[in-house]
């Protein structure tokens, strides 16, 4: 049944990047591979409040927690994507939207994995407090 479940959590993942890339594609004409940027940078944030927030829940079935994490993110984010286009910049001489490209995927991919985890820690807390509180009335 996990592999049912990370299997579909993928299908929908897939399919979200692949239509917010399309999207994206249609409003922002670069050289630049903006689309991927803003997909994987979305989708370090989306891991990271996960992990803090959701899988911190006592409520979610582990099983769901795989779907998302693995099955959703994993199949939204892409790194073959990222070092495929990398690479094809340096291949047509755009060493600096290339280097630009690395920077901005690695740091910041860390800053928004840094700020779901706050943003998911706090909402966390916040559940937990309220959760407490409802109890003692």
């Amino acid at each position: 049944m996990l592999y049912v479940l990370v299997g579909i959590a993928g299908i929908f993942g897939a399919l979200a990047r692949y239509d917010l890339g399309i999207w994206i594609g249609m409003h922002v004409h670069t050289i630049f591979p903006f689309a991927t940027l803003c997909i994987n940078m979305i989708g370090c944030f989306l891991l990271g409040w996960l992990t803090m927030h959701i899988f911190k829940s006592k409520n979610v079935h582990p099983y769901i927690a795989s779907a998302l994490g693995t099955g959703f993110v994993g199949s939204f984010t892409t790194f073959s994507t990222f070092s495929v286009e990398t690479v094809q910049l340096f291949q047509q001489s755009l060493y600096i939207y290339a280097v630009l490209y690395i920077f901005c995927s690695l740091f910041g991919g860390l800053m928004m994995s840094w700020a779901g985890f706050k943003i998911g820690a706090r909402l966390h807390a916040r559940s937990k407090a309220h959760q407490v509180q409802t109890q003692e009335n």
